[in-house]
């Protein structure tokens, strides 16, 4: 056990004269610089580089992943509030009075999301929607 901890005690002490012996060699070149003109740098090159994509999907890509996703249109020509004992009078034939008059804009939901205005209208025997005014995020009820 002697013997160990004088050569562990011989290694730190030729650590330690090596790094005296670094500290001043540093001290000379510090000191020879400090005498010396001072060295201009040259201007840092500006680089762009093109901006990451999160897991290498391109914009278009990104766009072609959504094409397959579902969303609820909904077009609501008006509404009303009934009592329960109303709805169960209903028959076939019964008229529901609306909020809207005929001929007013019907409003175009996605997602719940009021996103339009329009008209309705039939081609082919069919009811449709034409588009007439698209809301603006600021202006959404």
């Amino acid at each position: 056990m002697n013997d160990e901890t004088s050569q562990s005690q011989e290694s730190t002490d030729g650590q330690s004269t090596s790094m005296d012996a670094l500290q001043e060699s540093i001290n000379a070149v510090l000191e020879a610089n400090m005498n010396t003109a001072p060295v201009s740098l040259p201007e840092p090159l500006a680089i762009e580089l093109p901006t990451p994509s999160p897991a290498g999907i391109t914009s278009s890509s990104a766009i072609n992943m959504l094409m397959d996703v579902n969303l609820l249109f909904t077009v609501e020509l008006g509404r009303t509030q009934l009592s329960v004992k109303n709805v169960l009078e209903l028959q076939k034939g019964s008229v529901v009075e609306l909020t809207k008059v005929a001929g007013e804009a019907v409003d175009i939901y996605v997602n719940e999301h009021l996103m339009a205005r329009g008209e309705v209208v039939v081609v082919d025997d069919k009811f449709g929607v034409r588009i007439t005014e698209l809301i603006s995020p600021e202006t959404k009820e």
